[in-house]
């Protein structure tokens, strides 16, 4: 796995650098100190993750988020910060971060949320996750559910499970194309952003574990 480091601190991410290349899957392609430079890094180098801070001088993490998003990159971002605030978390999973942990994390937990987003999956530090289960739904999103087939709350209990298009399709013997069908019924359906929201509204209602 390709890995791209986007930190505005030098020893954090000297410090990312140093652990993750001891690992025999992962290697670390570049480094970026801002949200901007990321940006561009990642068009140069196209990493397969990126571990990005929140909160840098000029363009920060959430703003380099919407550029890569806007860009149709094909990057994960894994959000790797200090920052705990719902205020901070929110707009970064609405801006495409594919998973948001503290820098507080064990190593070897942070290599393990790496491969996890690398696969496709939904990876939110357990504090994160509660977090935004404990927001009151406002959205009004409840009734929407009603307008799920039963195939379609099947193929969202596997997202709620952290599964990944081609997980889902192995478990319900479908083609991944077919999927990625239901999961953007879904999204629609529900009108959410993407899977990460998916997956925390699935909770929230009792559809999966």
């Amino acid at each position: 796995m390709r890995v791209l480091l986007v930190d505005d601190h030098q020893v954090v991410r000297k410090g990312l650098r140093t652990f993750l290349e001891i690992q025999d899957d992962i290697e670390v392609v570049g480094e970026a100190g801002d949200g901007a430079e990321g940006v561009a890094r990642a068009e140069e180098l196209r990493p397969d993750v990126i571990l990005m801070d929140v909160k840098m001088p000029g363009t920060d993490g959430i703003e380099a988020l919407r550029r890569l998003r806007a860009l149709d990159s094909p990057a994960r971002v894994l959000v790797v910060t200090s920052f705990t605030e719902q205020r901070t978390v929110i707009p970064a999973l609405k801006a495409g971060a594919a998973g948001y942990v503290y820098k507080d994390v064990d190593p070897d937990a942070l290599a393990g949320a790496i491969r996890s987003v690398h696969a496709g999956h939904v990876l939110l530090q357990s504090e994160v996750a509660g977090a935004l289960l404990a927001q009151e739904d406002t959205g009004g999103s409840q009734g929407r559910g009603n307008a799920l087939t039963e195939r379609e709350r099947e193929v969202l209990a596997l997202i709620a499970d952290g599964r990944s298009n081609r997980e889902i399709a192995r478990a319900l013997v479908l083609s991944e194309k077919t999927v990625k069908t239901h999961v953007s019924n879904i999204l629609m359906k529900l009108d959410l952003a993407d899977r990460t929201q998916a997956a925390l509204w699935a909770v929230r209602h009792g559809i999966g574990d």
